[in-house]
């Protein structure tokens, strides 16, 4: 089925300016993603960084295992951070009541999370759960703990601290607690306790206030039955309240968790929610133990935390494939590094994780294997948003039709509306001489949208009167556990009438790798002399995002990557595109895009590939009508042959005949053939005459006195006297034995043939059964046709005559 794009759309520009190859040439790979009008910041790979601060109360109402829960929580926010470029510290605060003694002392500095950064606070996070009562006090001192957090986030925030695109990296405190504000012995803050608390909570807003104008997050995490849940509502309102989408839950609320062995869940959630990515919780048990855990297909970047307590335990990680993966380095498409392997919380970081069930394997020596290991998964999907507009170049004023297509960075096309549940899709329109303008995009069935839930999201966007030249247009979009990473797409604006028109149409099929997808460009040349167009693709799965190379022999080639539009007609050119053989499997994305060559900034059209990629058949699965065939044909003719021989000895049987011994017409004796006692097809017998008595029949079991009565296969009776040769006999004729005469009567074998119901048998020799032989007559003869001396045995089966009256045949095979 050929499949004609709706719409004319819009190609990155400067993907549009790579496309090249002689007309009639050499089929043209153009793996072409990004526009190189894109600065750095916008092309940077990866999730977003954030700047968090984990704030710890070490007061004297915490045991000693509740502080040793929170410094394992800790580890685990600065081990399962994703992002590389993210900076966290560790802050540890009681309250100040005598010399010597700080409200807060810092326990990690701000530290960059990378490789060497994720092990250096493996180390120092250690060091929370080791109390100096003579350095730090036994209070709580909210304002302080707060106020250090902004320092330390707020450092050096002029000269650096940018995230993607230029936008300001968020900042996150994320504060934890068993209680509530306890200043009544730190003298800075009055004279006495009641002044001091007072005092305390006026420095509270304070700090709040202060955090809100540097545009700090306030997360508060409490546990316990201690806890003010006003106090910590109104710390998390009293923040900046910002938030890292529009989704409901990205904007700071207090949490507050039952037990301190609840806090690790309840923080890295919390965590989660702070920074647009989602939790995926797993197994649990203890050493040696299998745990497992699912990471979602729309997952870009993620890591695999193990809370393991004690760091004797050792892990081994294992993909959704089956295959032991790398502490560090890459393997198939993915990149691994591992840290706090020496540390109560280990994780591993994944760029681009292979999705479905991981496992995990956890051993410990003897002696360490006391404790319940609890595997979760943080992720992460960071789409790539494919625009395409139509008209592909409009004019001010008009009205165009934005249509979105999300994958992600393996190139995964996005097809599933459930992995984008509660999703929104904005694009917003700057350029020259407007204002922007931003439409909201839908995935409902509702014009302009095509249909609903096929996970193309679109709407209408009017291009300002005062649009002229360059326009950009940039998608966004926000989801539980996705972001998108916000490339933009240009084109210019169109004045008059254009000179050269051009339509993409892509055939929607199903194809394998290393098959070819057909197309058809139709261009239409207004002007006097021939253009040349240049065909191409861009945003394919088989190429990397930022460089264009290939991924694992993946390409998609086009061919011809040229063509020559004539002057004043119309021309139809047919192209393929050709899937490479490691091209990944599943929906195909990508655009088809088309551009003249004298004015590469202006795209004439695009087109989705809509494309799907299956691999080829197995031997089995290509053969296997043939083979079914070949053995559903041995079945008939076994189960012919089978029948045959299975009539043939019916015919034979003899068991429920009876033969008779006459003289002079009167009956002397008789003797019926029981089941089994004709072995072979054959009746042996004699006949007993002692002196002064009637001569009687006996079986006998050989000897050469003896008469021999079989049937052959075609059911024909033969009776071989013990002097003579074999003759047949007929059903009810008297045979010659000795000086008597033989009667064979009741012949008919017991016949358990099924019966079927049928119109008519011209291929069998058949006749209607006489009522008698049909009936329930009784007697040994009764329904056997024992009288009829035409009878021939044979499979019976029902069957109606044509006229109404029912019958049944005996086929004789």
């Amino acid at each position: 089925m050929q499949w004609r794009h709706p719409r004319s759309a819009l190609l990155l520009a400067g993907a549009l300016l790579a496309l090249s190859g002689p007309f009639g040439g050499p089929a043209a790979a153009v793996p072409v993603a990004g526009a190189p009008l894109t600065t750095a910041s916008e092309a940077a790979d990866g999730p977003d960084p954030i700047d968090f601060a984990v704030v710890v109360d070490q007061s004297a109402s915490l045991a000693d295992k509740d502080l040793v829960r929170e410094t394992e929580a800790a580890a685990l926010l600065s081990q399962g951070e994703i992002s590389e470029r993210s900076r966290a510290a560790v802050i540890g605060f009681g309250s100040s009541e005598k010399a010597g003694q700080a409200p807060v002392r810092d326990v990690c500095p701000l530290t960059t999370v990378d490789q060497a950064g994720r092990q250096t606070l493996n180390d120092c996070v250690q060091n929370l759960s080791r109390r100096d009562k003579d350095q730090v006090g036994p209070g709580t001192d909210f304002p302080a703990a707060i106020r250090q957090a902004v320092s330390r986030l707020t450092e050096g925030a002029a000269g650096g601290g940018a995230g993607t695109g230029g936008k300001p990296t968020p900042k996150v405190v994320f504060l934890l607690t068993d209680g509530k504000l306890d200043v009544g012995d730190s003298p800075e803050y009055g004279t006495d306790r009641a002044s001091r608390q007072a005092n305390g909570a006026k420095r509270l807003e304070e700090e709040l206030a202060r955090a809100r104008a540097a545009g700090v997050q306030i997360w508060p995490l409490g546990f316990g039955s201690g806890i003010d849940r006003d106090a910590l509502t109104a710390m998390a309102e009293g923040g900046y309240r910002g938030a890292c989408s529009d989704v409901p839950g990205s904007t700071p609320k207090a949490r507050v968790a039952g037990t301190s062995a609840e806090i690790d869940t309840a923080l890295q959630e919390t965590f989660a929610a702070a920074r647009c990515a989602r939790v995926a919780n797993g197994t649990v048990g203890k050493p040696p133990a299998d745990l497992y855990v699912t990471i979602p297909p729309i997952a870009t970047d993620g890591a695999l935390t193990v809370s393991k307590h004690d760091p004797k335990v050792r892990v081994t990680y294992y993909d959704p494939a089956g295959s032991k993966v790398p502490t560090h380095g890459a393997f198939e498409d993915s990149t691994f590094e591992v840290s706090g392997e020496d540390g109560p919380v280990e994780a591993l970081r994944v760029k681009n994780p292979m999705p479905g069930r991981w496992r995990v394997r956890v051993e410990a020596p003897e002696g360490h294997g006391d404790h319940e290991v609890a595997v979760r998964a943080i992720w992460q999907g960071r789409l790539r948003s494919v625009l395409t507009l139509d008209p592909a170049s409009p004019r001010a004023g008009q009205q165009a039709v934005v249509e979105v297509r999300m994958q992600t960075r393996r190139g995964v096309v996005i097809t599933d509306p459930r992995q984008l549940e509660g999703i929104g899709v904005t694009v917003e329109l700057t350029g020259d001489g407007f204002s922007p303008v931003s439409a909201r995009l839908a995935d409902d069935g509702r014009a302009p949208d095509g249909r609903a839930g096929d996970v193309r999201f679109t709407g209408t966007l009017p291009v300002p009167a005062g649009a002229a030249g360059k326009l950009r247009l940039v998608a966004r979009m926000s989801a539980p556990g996705v972001t998108s990473d916000e490339r933009p797409l240009y084109t210019m604006t169109t004045v008059g009438t254009p000179e050269i028109t051009a339509g993409l149409s892509v055939d929607r099929v199903t194809v394998h790798p290393g098959e070819t997808v057909h197309g058809t460009l139709s261009v239409t040349n207004n002007g006097t002399g021939p253009h040349t167009l240049r065909l191409g693709l861009t945003d394919t799965s088989g190429t990397d995002a930022q460089s264009g190379a290939k991924a694992g022999g993946g390409e998609l080639v086009i061919s011809p990557a040229t063509a020559v539009a004539p002057p004043g007609v119309r021309t139809n050119v047919p192209f393929t595109v050709t899937v490479g053989a490691g091209t990944p499997l599943g929906a195909l994305g990508g655009q088809v895009a088309v551009v003249d060559a004298a004015d590469p900034d202006r795209p004439l059209d695009t087109a989705f590939l809509d494309v799907r990629v299956t691999p080829w058949p197995t031997w089995w699965e290509t053969w296997w009508p043939y083979v079914a065939g070949g053995a559903a044909a041995l079945a008939v003719v076994g189960a012919f042959v089978g029948i045959r021989l299975a009539a043939r000895r019916r015919r034979r049987v003899l068991a429920g005949t009876r033969i008779e011994l006459r003289r002079d017409g009167r009956t002397l004796d008789s003797l019926t053939i029981r089941a089994g006692q004709s072995a072979g097809g054959e009746f042996l017998f004699t006949v007993d005459e002692v002196r002064g008595a009637a001569p009687t029949l006996r079986r006998a079991r050989g000897g050469a006195a003896s008469h021999r009565l079989r049937r052959n296969g075609a059911g024909e009776l033969l009776l071989r006297p013990h002097r003579g040769r074999e003759e047949p006999v007929r059903v009810g004729e008297p045979v010659a034995v000795d000086d008597c005469e033989l009667v064979v009567r009741s012949t008919r074998p017991p016949d358990r043939t099924p019966r079927v119901r049928l119109p008519g048998l011209p291929w069998a020799r058949s006749r209607p059964r006489t009522r008698t032989e049909a009936g329930t007559g009784a007697g040994t003869g009764a329904g056997t046709g024992a009288d009829d001396p035409t009878w021939q045995p044979g499979p019976a089966l029902d069957s109606d005559d044509g006229t109404g009256t029912r019958g049944t045949w005996n086929v004789d095979f």
